[in-house]
This record gives C-alpha cells, sequence and structure tokens, in this order.
C-alpha cells in the first residue's frame, strides 16, 4: 500500500507540474512578440519526439511480444484464481502447463496485432512504406523472438539432463507436440494479428509533425535525466509493489509448496502494471523536460529494469534461501529463472513505453500551440 501511495502521490505532482508547464507556455505566448520565443523544455521537441525510435524492427517485436506476456499473464492468472469453477489447479497434475501453453498459443493474434499496427503507424503513405517499410521482416521477428530465446535456454537443460541422466529430459514427444501447437496455433494467429493490425490498428495518431533532420541532444542534461539514473531508479517502485509476493512465488516453484492465494496474485499483478505505467511517465517527463527526444528505447529499458531486480532477488534466495548443490539444479533454477525475467523485462518495458507514449500524445496534443509549433494542419507526418 505505501508504494501505491507514494506512486499516487509522484503522478499528482507530476500532472500538477505539466499544468503549470501549460501554463506557463500560454502566458509566454500572450507575452511575446510575434515570430520571438524564449522557450525551454518539452515543448520545444514537438517536431522530434514523435520520431521512430532505432531498430525500429526490434522494438516493434519487443512491443508486440510484451502485450501477448501481459495478456498471458492475466490470463493464466485469472484462469487460476476462478479454479473454484473449474477445479483447483493444483488438482490434476499438469493443468497450470496445459493452461500456460493453450494460452501462450492463443495470445499470438495479441502479439501479431500490437507488433503490426505499432509498425505500420510510422508508415503513414503506402509510398513510404513501399519504399522503407520491412512489415513482413518484423512480423517472422516478432513470431520467433520470445520462442527462440525459450528454444534456446530449454535445449541447453535438456543437454544438462540428458547428461546426468535425470527425468526432466524432454522427450521427443514431447518436443514434437510443442511444436505441432506453435506451426498450426502460433504462428498462423500471429499472422492473422498482424493483417489486422497492419489494416485496422496502424493508423497514425501522433499529434505532431516530424521534422526533416533530428534535433541535436543537449550536451548537457541534468543528472536525474540521465540514462544512467533514469534506468535502474525506475524499476526499484515496481520491484517493492511484487517483494513479498515473490518470495512465495519462489517458495511454491522451487521448494515444491501449494500456491493458493492466486486472486492476491491477480492484484499484484494489477499493481505492478500500474505503479510501472506512473513511474515510467515521471521517467520521461524528466528526459523530455532536459530536451532529449531519444525516449522510447530508455522507457522501455527503464520499465524493463524492475527485471533487474527480480533476478537479483532470485540470486539471493538461491544462496539463502534454498539448500540446492550441484551443477545440475544451479542449471535448471537460474535457465528458468533467466526465461521468467527476460520475459518480465519485455512484459514490464512494454506496458511503460505504452503508457509513456500515451502521456506524450496527451500532453503535445493540448499543448498551446504557437509560433514554435505547427498548428493544426501541420499535426500530421508529411505525406513524403
Amino acid at each position: 500500500m505505501m508504494v501505491i501511495f507514494l506512486c499516487g502521490l509522484v503522478f499528482l505532482i507530476l500532472i500538477r507540474t505539466v499544468k503549470n508547464d501549460f501554463a506557463k507556455y500560454a502566458r509566454e505566448e500572450e507575452e511575446a512578440e510575434p515570430g520571438l520565443s524564449d522557450e525551454s523544455g518539452w515543448k520545444q521537441l514537438h517536431g522530434d519526439v514523435f520520431r521512430e525510435p532505432p531498430s525500429l524492427m526490434l522494438y516493434a517485436a519487443l512491443y508486440g511480444t510484451g502485450w501477448q506476456l501481459a495478456v498471458l499473464a492475466f490470463g493464466v492468472i485469472l484462469f487460476a484464481s476462478l479454479g473454484r469453477f473449474h477445479g483447483e489447479v493444483y488438482e490434476e497434475r499438469g493443468e497450470m502447463t496445459q493452461s500456460l501453453l493453450a494460452t501462450y498459443a492463443l495470445t499470438s493474434v495479441v502479439a501479431g496485432y500490437s507488433s503490426g499496427s505499432y509498425y505500420r503507424q510510422f508508415f503513414n503513405t503506402p509510398r513510404r512504406e513501399l519504399q522503407d517499410s520491412r512489415w513482413q521482416q518484423t512480423m517472422i521477428f516478432t513470431i520467433l523472438l520470445f520462442p527462440c530465446i525459450i528454444v534456446g535456454i530449454v535445449s541447453c537443460l535438456n543437454m544438462v539432463a540428458m547428461y546426468y541422466q535425470t527425468s526432466n529430459v524432454l522427450s521427443f514427444t514431447v518436443l514434437l507436440k510443442l511444436m505441432g501447437i506453435w506451426m498450426f496455433i502460433s504462428f498462423p494467429l500471429a499472422v492473422l494479428g498482424t493483417l489486422f493490425g497492419r489494416h485496422w490498428g496502424g493508423k497514425n495518431t501522433f499529434p505532431c509533425r516530424v521534422n526533416t533532420y533530428p534535433r541535436d541532444l543537449p550536451e548537457a542534461a541534468p543528472w536525474f535525466a540521465q540514462w544512467y539514473f533514469v534506468i535502474p531508479a525506475t524499476g526499484l517502485l515496481p520491484f517493492g509493489s511484487i517483494f513479498i509476493e515473490m518470495y512465495f512465488i519462489f517458495t511454491s516453484f522451487w521448494n515444491y509448496k501449494f500456491y493458493y492465494v492466486y486472486g492476491l496474485m491477480l492484484v499484484v499483478y494489477l499493481i505492478l502494471t500500474v505503479v510501472t505505467v506512473c513511474t515510467t511517465v515521471v521517467a520521461v517527463y524528466f528526459v523530455l523536460n532536459a530536451e532529449n527526444h531519444k525516449w522510447q528505447w530508455l522507457s522501455f529499458n527503464a520499465a524493463g529494469s524492475t527485471a533487474f531486480y527480480v533476478f537479483c532477488y532470485a540470486v539471493y534466495y538461491y544462496y539463502f534461501k534454498t539448500n540446492m548443490q550441484g551443477f545440475l539444479q544451479w542449471a535448471f533454477y537460474f535457465g528458468y529463472t533467466t526465461v521468467f525475467c527476460v520475459g518480465l523485462f519485455i512484459l514490464c518495458g512494454t506496458v511503460g513505453s505504452a503508457g509513456a507514449m500515451t502521456f506524450v500524445k496527451t500532453i503535445f496534443r493540448y499543448a498551446p500551440k504557437g509560433e514554435t509549433r505547427a498548428g493544426a494542419d501541420d499535426c500530421a507526418f508529411p505525406s513524403s
């Protein structure tokens, strides 16, 4: 509750600060002579703030994968919390794993739609899309990104299990079933989602025109707007909101205890998303106010830094809360923990950057339009 209170307090302060900025800009435009402006701060970035991020293909793939994982996590936790209607997930062996695989396959349409719509909005004319767009490669990248990470790690763990001749080896039949689910369910749904996203969700809603040439970054920015502070600081509050719950999750998974309170987990998950959005918005405001228009990747990494703290906690838990010994247990513990943390990084990064994008669109849409910003006819991308 303390984390929620602090997050809400910071967000209210930010809203008040932005409203003061609006009043300041409006007052300056009324008092300034025509053609003269003495603006500073985030409003100066109107011509660059909606510029496409570097490595757009990778960003779109991560963005789509993140929304898939967000819906996946919500769906699985909701399914587990409604156990009284379909039977508790711990009553039948493997029910949680089956629900996880089924939900992942079905939510592939979310990944395709989110990635396709995000990528498409930066190519607002058929001419520009024909010249520069690589949406097919982006679609394939989105489909393969997270599965390839999982396959790489699980393959290494499978070889370790085969070397130690344990029962954790995945059989050829299981691998064939997983491949079939991916090929005949996940892949087609992702392609379908991409097509829907491109044609129905990829509209350019940016309120400002993007300049032809990018604005130079400031030579010096305040320490609280530097990446080495923004990224680690942004993940602290979200990690604080799930810190206690992580102990019970790790205990149930690695110490073979039953986990019962899925309803509480759902609440914690919703709190995590809200806190992540709020802290990322605050971080992006500081960065924009320092006149740094390269905020997209910064917001993604800052929001995703929660996963770094979770991994650090996992290291602590392994050495001080478990009795695991030997390379086999070490490999499986940190292998699955790495998969979890990579997924959490993509999920939190996507949620935070999406919230930051909504915030940036809002403040520039309602910012006073004066001599330094184009009028209503210019609030769109150039047609060529």
